[in-house]
């Protein structure tokens, strides 16, 4: 920075030497990022284009939403793919009073860490310019080093093209509302901690309901049909269940995809903050429903985000499993348990028939020996159907529980199993909505990380501020960081039954 700054002083003074009765330079040129994409994503004739996304939002059918609308999530593929989904999230705005409109994007054509809010004045269309509110743009690179003021992932170019996700989002913008303002942003990188930054940085700076949050985001690329909706309905789960920490988890482990998760993610956190907590998916689609060919789609989807005028905050939804298949969870520990101590192998295993148990869920499996502890191992994220979670923890938890030795043969017909199926993780926004012995805590910090489980309080009688302490220590960190403001707490109830 110095380096240039001094490089710009002396070029000034020479033009100073050489002129010195200019006094002031040439206003400088507005800076308007180009319509990159017209032609190949949309159209680039105005009527054409006006024509094609005048007759997408006629052709969506949209629910009523009763309440705040604050976020949306579109996805960003060419309009003969994705628009008849991503009209559906903006015929929700017509006739909507929106005077600025944030669009989060992810970035196809380049990485860089954190995000970019674009530096520039206006973003063009066919349909014409968009300008950029700069004034707020100017705050929001300022308010966290994650987020800088630039036109890197804007105007990069790679392969002769530029970012798309963010410029296809703008000529339906253009036909819903009448006049906005633009704030740009490409999330270089999609890490929960750059999530975290943009969305609550938003929220300090939206402080009006005329400001709505649009994520560009396509689904699952390349899968067969039938394999494509499987997978686009776990990501889709998540974010109608509010679990936006399980969700950029397991898309960055590749359990899950969506290109623009981070962009849901930052959004979610952002809307959590005005006081939104319901997600409704309101269309589903991918390209082999709109463009035939279903050997090889991508997942579209259309979500819209708001504060429910009838929802009751204090109800929880409750997961809940049948007698039957509680008993066919038990057997299934049972049998991983002993096939993990007798071969050392895991077994094979399904769901027996019971739908619920294929749904993506995180467990825990605790063995105890005459009431005590002989091994407790689990997955706190749902990156994988709940059968096999309850499978594969049992196994660990009988030979690879780091606190014991393995279970041994002799050791097996004494053992008693419990297990835990743990809720979505939701961000605790009041402490005093923390229920001893009916919510679980994870505490965040940086990298470190700790879980307990909603009985472990219980069983030793804990208050609140004690347990929220006792999962800071689980976490490695200082008994009083759950008030830092840099710590996120999360809370999940536990579904926990085991042998009588």
């Amino acid at each position: 920075m110095v380096r240039r700054m001094s490089f710009t002083i002396t070029v000034m003074m020479g033009v100073s030497m050489m002129s010195n009765f200019l006094t002031c330079s040439a206003a400088p040129q507005e800076k308007v990022r180009s319509a990159a994409n017209a032609g190949a994503f949309y159209p680039a004739d105005p009527k054409e284009l006006t024509t094609m996304v005048d007759l997408f939002l006629s052709e969506a059918h949209i629910p009523v939403i009763e309440g705040t609308i604050y976020g949306l999530v579109v996805p960003h593929a060419g309009y003969v793919y994705s628009g008849p989904v991503a009209a559906y999230s903006y015929a929700l705005l017509k006739n909507k009073k929106i005077t600025r409109v944030v669009v989060i994007s992810p970035s196809h054509v380049t990485a860089f860490y954190g995000s970019a809010v674009y530096n520039g004045s206006a973003y063009d269309t066919p349909l014409g310019k968009v300008p950029v509110d700069m004034d707020f743009c100017k705050k929001l690179a300022e308010l966290d080093a994650d987020i800088k003021l630039s036109s890197e992932g804007h105007e990069t170019e790679y392969q002769g093209r530029m970012e798309h996700a963010l410029e296809v989002q703008l000529p339906f913008l253009q036909r819903v509302l009448k006049d906005f303002v633009l704030v740009p942003i490409i999330m270089g990188d999609q890490t929960y901690e750059s999530c975290r930054a943009l969305g609550l940085a938003l929220a300090k700076l939206i402080t009006d309901n005329q400001t709505i949050i649009v994520a560009s985001s396509d689904l699952s690329h390349y899968h067969p049909y039938a394999e494509a909706k499987n997978l686009d309905s776990k990501v889709l789960k998540a974010i109608e269940e509010w679990d936006y920490f399980n969700l950029c988890r397991n898309i960055r482990m590749d359990t899950w995809e969506a290109c623009g998760g981070g962009p849901i993610a930052a959004m979610m956190i952002a809307v959590e903050q005005r006081g939104a907590t319901t997600a409704k998916v309101i269309k589903y689609a991918n390209s082999g429903d709109t463009a035939g060919d279903k050997s090889r789609v991508v997942g579209y989807s259309a979500v819209v985000l708001f504060k429910d005028a009838h929802k009751n905050e204090s109800a929880e939804e409750e997961f809940t499993l049948t007698p039957a298949e509680k008993k066919y969870l038990l057997d299934l520990a049972k049998k991983s348990v002993a096939s993990a101590v007798q071969t050392g192998k895991r077994i094979e295993c399904s769901d027996g028939g019971f739908k619920d148990l294929s749904l993506d869920r995180g467990a825990f499996v605790t063995l105890t020996i005459d009431g005590q502890l002989r091994g407790c191992i689990g997955y706190t994220s749902p990156f994988q159907a709940l059968y096999s979670t309850v499978r594969d923890v049992a196994f660990q938890a009988a030979l690879n529980d780091p606190r014991f030795s393995a279970v041994s043969k002799e050791e097996l017909s004494k053992l008693n199993y419990e297990i835990s199926v743990l809720s979505p993780l939701r961000k605790v926004t009041d402490i005093k909505k923390i229920v001893v012995g009916k919510h679980g805590l994870l505490i965040k910090k940086g990298r470190a990380e700790g879980l307990l489980l909603p009985q472990v309080a219980s069983e030793y009688n804990w208050d609140r501020d004690t347990f929220l302490q006792q999962t800071c220590h689980k976490a490695g960190l200082p008994a009083n960081a759950w008030q830092d403001k840099e710590t996120d707490i999360f809370y999940f109830s536990a579904l926990v039954f085991g042998e009588e």
